[in-house]
């Protein structure tokens, strides 16, 4: 499609994610020929691409949108100023309105016991009062109970002013994650390992070894082809001996949980409901984790077939985090995934040291996370 694109008498308008499931030599062509070209609209969330051949971004926020000179980089600071700028401004008026609160359940407080003095009182206290107090008392009370009101008007009005202060930020919850631990620091072994399809001639990679231990994180890495998700296919037992032929050592751990994302979505069908009965999830953890993820509520009521790619992608990076395993083998987890979610993830690695097997050519990605990478 791309070689299409690129090839015809055009005025490259409309390019719309173009590095999903490219790899990353493809991605570096992609960049660089896009970085000599002007007047398109790119839509990506590969944070590296922006910033090689962009000058200026169109961001749809939740509710505005706003168009920016610079790359990806220079809006997310800007971004990120603006935000900050936005919370103390926020927490300012909150506290200014949790002043006028008090004041005025000070006042309302004062009205109601100084209107119940309007009838009976105690003469021996109040030798002085006369049949007139009552109507003093009431006058008094009534320009209390206007005073409460006023003060009310305006907590309404500075709320009304301020309410569309936080609309626009963008808060990623922090997402979980409970990783197994396994008995041996050692998960898998892959030795000299060479792989053929049964109708091919050659090997898919050259001889290849590594090693997966207890808080590894490692990329596999490879143009498109290379045998990347083979492999992975052939470690999870799902390629019989009949389709290929292999030379070479794996081994893997005895007893060995993995939670796996198929880089294809187009096996999602039905409820999501049917979705956690299938994979035997907690329904209302499931849900609450594709909250964390953004995804609408609404979403619950449609069936699979209807959703984005990303959406489709979200279900399955939910159902892994949920599933407690020793190893997690992700296969291009981010195609279609949105910057943010991906700053999720990110940050979720970060914190937690679980053990992965990763293929994904987002090079941000990458660097932030990887303990290794292994080249095909």
């Amino acid at each position: 499609m791309l070689a299409t694109l690129f090839s015809e008498e055009n005025e490259f308008l409309l390019i719309d994610e173009p590095t999903n499931h490219l790899d990353w030599q493809s991605r570096d062509a992609v960049k660089q020929y896009l970085s000599s070209k002007k007047g398109f609209i790119l839509v990506s969330h590969d944070r590296e691409l922006l910033d090689a051949c962009v000058d200026h971004v169109l961001v749809l926020n939740r509710s505005s949108i706003e168009v920016q000179a610079g790359n990806f980089s220079s809006w997310w600071e800007n971004k990120e100023k603006k935000d900050n700028f936005a919370q103390m401004e926020n927490e300012k008026h909150r506290k200014e309105i949790d002043k006028l609160n008090e004041a005025a359940m000070r006042s309302e407080r004062w009205a109601s016991k100084n209107e119940a003095t309007k009838i009976g009182y105690d003469p021996i206290k109040e030798h002085d009062r006369f049949k007139n107090t009552r109507a003093f008392i009431g006058a008094k009370t009534k320009k209390m109970q206007s005073r409460v009101k006023a003060t009310q008007v305006r907590i309404e009005r500075e709320i009304q002013q301020k309410e569309g202060l936080l609309k626009d930020i963008e808060k990623p919850v922090p997402l979980k994650l409970s990783p197994l631990s396994y008995y041996k620091n050692r998960l898998l072994l892959v030795r000299q390992f060479q792989m053929k399809y049964s109708d091919g001639l050659n090997p898919l990679f050259e001889p290849l070894s590594f090693e997966i231990c207890q808080g590894d994180r490692i990329f596999l890495k490879g143009e498109n082809g290379c045998g990347k998700s083979s492999l992975i296919k052939w470690i999870l037992g799902e390629l019989s001996e009949e389709k290929v032929t292999c030379t070479g050592e794996t081994q893997v751990g005895s007893g060995l949980v993995i939670s796996y994302i198929n880089q294809d979505t187009s096996f999602l069908h039905g409820s999501l409901q049917d979705f956690c009965k299938e994979r035997n999830l907690d329904e209302s953890l499931f849900f609450a984790i594709l909250r964390r993820l953004d995804m609408d509520r609404n979403q619950r009521l449609k069936n699979m077939e209807e959703f984005s790619e990303g959406q489709k992608k979200k279900v399955l990076i939910a159902a892994s985090l949920l599933t407690p395993a020793h190893l997690y083998i992700w296969d291009e987890p981010l195609n279609y995934i949105d910057v943010f979610t991906r700053m999720q993830i990110e940050g979720l690695f970060l914190n937690v040291k679980s053990t992965m097997l990763i293929v994904e050519h987002d090079v941000e990605f990458q660097k932030k996370i990887a303990t290794k990478v292994i080249s095909l």
